[in-house]
């Protein structure tokens, strides 16, 4: 299902919520407009839940567009961070693929849209604070992934 939001309208909002996401804003306008990668620091609004891209991707390919959230990822490192809910450590204890970061951990974050120093969202913030399920995140990583409760519509 297409996003009813043109995509320069959904990285525009995807940027101004990540912005936001900092203790001050125009400190992730400035390291952006320079080229440069953003700190921005989990715990306000996300944690990060971290896995290799050789993991991560397989199980990226078992979420449905409606329950993705942001995916910043390094290729060249094999590290994918997924941004989630702040009770993601509890939730997320028995999924040995999936570190999850402390709050207070820095993500060094590009714009949304473009790659800066390897950096690249797979999939982008969209600007609502939207974050992917927790129950969904440790299917798609389990065996058999992700399945659809019965009664879910197709």
């Amino acid at each position: 299902m297409a996003h009813p939001m043109s995509t320069a309208q959904r990285f525009e909002a995807g940027d101004v919520w990540l912005a936001d996401c900092h203790s001050h804003p125009e400190l992730v306008w400035k390291a952006w407009h320079a080229g440069t990668l953003a700190e921005i620091e989990s715990g306000a609004l996300w944690l990060i839940a971290e896995s290799t891209v050789t993991q991560g991707m397989p199980a990226a390919a078992r979420i449905r567009e409606e329950q993705r959230g942001p995916v910043l990822m390094d290729p060249y490192a094999n590290v994918a961070w997924w941004l989630v809910p702040l009770d993601a450590a509890e939730e997320l204890a028995d999924v040995r693929q999936l570190h999850v970061r402390h709050a207070g951990w820095t993500l060094r974050c590009p714009p949304t849209g473009r790659e800066v120093e390897s950096m690249q969202w797979l999939w982008d913030p969209d600007g609502t604070g939207h974050l992917t399920d927790l129950a969904v995140l440790a299917a798609a990583f389990g065996p058999g992934g992700y399945r659809r409760p019965a009664e879910a519509p197709a």
